[in-house]
């Protein structure tokens, strides 16, 4: 198993540097650069001189390749850049916005799991029944509304009309509420966000949660079990349930990258201050560091999170073994 590791992280290195090459090139073919976002207000009052001079300053007169050899040497040695308006430190940056996004992110998965694998399971029970049928309708109208649509008539509904939650931002400021106070004012402004974020998630967990529960349940093992008298909640519990879960997994696991790409939107929408109007900043500002920085960081995501779902497939199926 530690090989197989090794072997995986070693794998994702040169993805990495393949990553970065490509968007440092897409961020160098898009139209100027951030000196000209600087200057865009004042671009007749200021002289191609002094433009010249403004790159310079931050190195952008430099060639691509030489940049980008720069913004690798210090990437190795733990530094990725600084912004180039602000000149705060990129790491810095991302540090203080991270821990917000993943609570979200974290938040929205919890509350997919949670609530996808029991519907999943409910609905393969009762196969064609009303409530299958409803739960069918869920799942469709949760893969198929866009995030932002379904962020929108969140807040119209249960922040407008009902006013149910807050529709922005983090917590309730200046407000002195005690210990437990301020959690459950946290869980406020973070439910509905969460929710949001996690409904596409939770709508294909219960849809291949339901379809490899039905699949089980059919197999020959489970005519088996029943043939010998196990009860049905016993036959559902002790052996359809943990193989059915198996492919629902890989699922998960899937998700997290998904999650972190829609919470970027979500924040924008809820603002949230996550990592979602910073990266939004970076690309208006054209602040290749700032773009450089958080793009690796969902590289490192996706690559960790696609080898904790083989992990947890392995201890899940003990059949399955990495050499």
């Amino acid at each position: 198993m530690n090989r197989y590791i090794l072997r995986r992280i070693l794998q994702a290195i040169p993805v990495l540097i393949g990553i970065t090459i490509i968007t440092f090139t897409f961020t160098e073919l898009a139209p100027g650069d951030a000196v000209s976002s600087m200057i865009l207000a004042q671009q007749d009052a200021i002289s191609d001189v002094d433009i010249e001079s403004l790159r310079a300053k931050y190195g952008l007169d430099q060639p691509a390749p030489v940049r980008y050899m720069q913004w690798m040497g210090g990437l190795l040695q733990g530094n990725m850049g600084v912004r180039i308006r602000s000149r705060v430190p990129v790491s810095e940056e991302i540090g203080r916005r991270l821990p917000a996004t993943l609570q979200l992110m974290f938040s929205a998965l919890t509350i997919a799991v949670v609530l996808g694998i029991p519907l999943g399971i409910i609905s393969a029970l009762k196969q064609y029944s009303r409530l299958d049928y409803f739960l069918t309708w869920f799942v469709f109208v949760g893969i198929s509304v866009p995030g932002f649509f379904a962020a929108l008539a969140a807040i119209y509904l249960f922040g407008v009309r009902l006013d149910w939650f807050p529709t922005s931002g983090y917590s309730t400021i200046g407000a002195d509420f005690g210990f437990w106070g301020h959690i459950g004012d946290r869980l406020r402004y973070l439910a509905l966000p969460a929710f949001v974020l996690g409904l596409e998630s939770m709508a294909g967990i219960m849809r291949y949660t339901r379809s490899s529960m039905l699949e089980v349940i059919r197999l020959e093992y489970m005519t088996t079990a029943k043939s010998k008298g196990l009860g049905y909640t016993a036959m559902i519990i002790r052996h359809a349930l943990r193989n059915a879960l198996l492919p629902v997994i890989t699922v998960i696991g899937l998700r997290l990258p998904t999650l972190f790409g829609g919470a970027l939107i979500i924040e924008t929408i809820f603002n949230w201050p996550g990592m979602g109007i910073l990266y939004l900043d970076g690309v208006t500002t054209r602040d290749y560091p700032l773009i450089m920085g958080m793009v690796l960081i969902s590289a490192l995501l996706i690559v960790v999170s696609n080898l904790i779902t083989d992990l947890t497939y392995a201890i899940a199926d003990p059949r399955i073994r990495y050499e």
